[in-house]
């Protein structure tokens, strides 16, 4: 289950030949989302267990789940905006039904982030989810 945002990701990493360049779409999925408020930037937005500062402001907004976020590494900014595509717009009674794993590695990411990315991809994902039960 992926929304079409995501599935657009999907069809555009299929075009690109080597992961140079899917690491570089990804970090430049990051630089066009807007930087979140500094405002937002708190410790309850922070998300704990990534190597990098991240932040992810979640809202439930008429039943259907959204967030923006933000890092300060280029590479986490990508992910989230990876997360953002698979994740927005998806009613919050259906965000535990998403395969994260499954859909991101249609992308191949897991085969090409670092112990420490991947474990930061996980947090984020928990994060969701936990929000996104809350709410539900």
């Amino acid at each position: 289950m992926a929304t079409e945002a995501f599935e657009d990701i999907v069809a555009d990493f299929e075009f690109l030949e080597d992961w140079e360049d899917r690491y570089r779409y990804v970090i430049d999925q990051g630089k066009t989302m807007a930087p979140l408020d500094d405002a937002l930037k708190v410790p309850a937005t922070k998300v704990d267990g990534c190597a990098s500062q991240v932040w992810l402001h979640p809202r439930t907004d008429g039943g259907v789940f959204t967030f923006d976020g933000d890092s300060d590494a280029l590479i986490v900014r990508g992910l989230i905006s990876v997360l953002r595509a698979l994740y927005n717009g998806v009613p919050v009674t259906e965000v535990q039904k998403v395969d994260a794993p499954a859909e991101l590695a249609r992308l191949g990411l897991n085969d090409h982030l670092s112990a420490q990315r991947s474990n930061g991809l996980r947090a984020m994902i928990e994060r969701i989810r936990q929000v996104a039960s809350e709410a539900a």
